[in-house]
């Protein structure tokens, strides 16, 4: 299902609103993404960290009216949205929880349709293309995310039914693995620094738009550290997905080695991201629990990490 054209409700996140004349001028304080490179045609990835560099939050955001939604996991919504108010206090801009405002859809392989909807959406990935009551984002090539007020979502579902096979949420999820996309979960909040996941590989960090909270050390690890932890693609023959956050071992290391950021169901087996010490990956003897768990293949991941292009972002 996977690699055929399906659509999948987007359930599993809700979405953050930051509105009114200083949202962007307050969020470009807070976030690991460059908001100036937003536009009604260009979303991107991005993080919310702690002061050490740690990802409360990963999402995806987008301008809308007078301000930017970020869609995230349902269960980070709530404690970001108090966190950011604090520091909101003497900025003109309101958060709240617009989830039930929105509805989201994700479709693969479905350009024909989103074009029949009149979205021509490019192939580049974070393209965004409008109409009155639509928006549809590229999220990796082959697939895209497609926004509508919740009033009409089930209008809009029927359109989509009438063309298309709908899927579970595990064969979406399975794409984003495929793209190499991590994400924050709630079980991993505050786990991982930005370059675990990969996501200065994905666009979701700037290094030219200056200070916000844990820059400096997000900045140091891209000029001056060495990387000793990164995201992993891999496989594994069960059919029980395992938890993020769950931790994986080495024989070569007394103590885990890496944690499950998210998984899906591919066939007979299972697909996963799971930060791991590169040393031990390059080993490629990895098992899932403990140290006599079920072993864990490598897999390939769509792009390179690029020190170099990075930081020209």
């Amino acid at each position: 299902m996977a690699d055929s054209a399906f659509f999948c409700p987007l359930l599993h996140e809700g979405i953050l609103a930051v509105r009114g004349s200083d949202a962007a001028k307050f969020l470009q304080g807070q976030l690991t993404c460059n908001l100036n490179y937003l536009s009604d045609t260009q979303a991107s990835l991005g993080a919310r960290c702690t002061q050490k560099g740690r990802m409360q939050s990963s999402f995806r955001i987008l301008l809308q009216g007078d301000g930017v939604l970020l869609a995230m996991a349902t269960e980070l919504l709530e404690p970001q949205l108090v966190d950011l108010k604090k520091y909101a206090v003497f900025s003109k801009s309101k958060l709240t929880d617009e989830s039930a405002v929105w509805a989201r859809f994700g479709l693969s392989n479905a350009d024909q349709v989103l074009a029949a909807l009149g979205l021509e959406l490019p192939a580049e990935t974070d393209s965004v293309v409008r109409t009155e009551a639509m928006i549809a984002i590229r999220v990796s090539p082959g697939r895209a995310e497609l926004w509508i007020g919740a009033e009409q979502a089930e209008t809009l579902r029927n359109q989509l039914a009438a063309q298309l096979q709908q899927a579970d949420l595990n064969d979406w999820l399975l794409g984003q693995i495929r793209a190499g996309i991590g994400q924050v979960m709630p079980q991993t909040r505050e786990l991982f620094i930005p370059q675990m996941l990969n996501l200065q590989a994905v666009g979701g960090v700037s290094f030219k738009k200056g200070c916000y909270t844990g820059q400096e050390i997000v900045a140091r690890m891209q000029y001056l550290g060495k990387l000793k932890r990164r995201l992993y693609r891999l496989s594994l023959n069960a059919t029980e997905l395992p938890e993020p956050g769950t931790p994986l071992f080495a024989p070569s290391h007394n103590s885990a080695i890496g944690e499950v950021v998210i998984a899906a169901k591919a066939d007979q087996s299972v697909e996963l991201l799971a930060v791991l010490q590169a040393e031990a990956a390059d080993s490629g003897d990895v098992h899932l629990g403990t140290l006599e768990g079920p072993g864990l293949h490598l897999l390939d991941l769509p792009y390179l990490l690029d020190r170099d292009q990075e930081i020209q972002r």
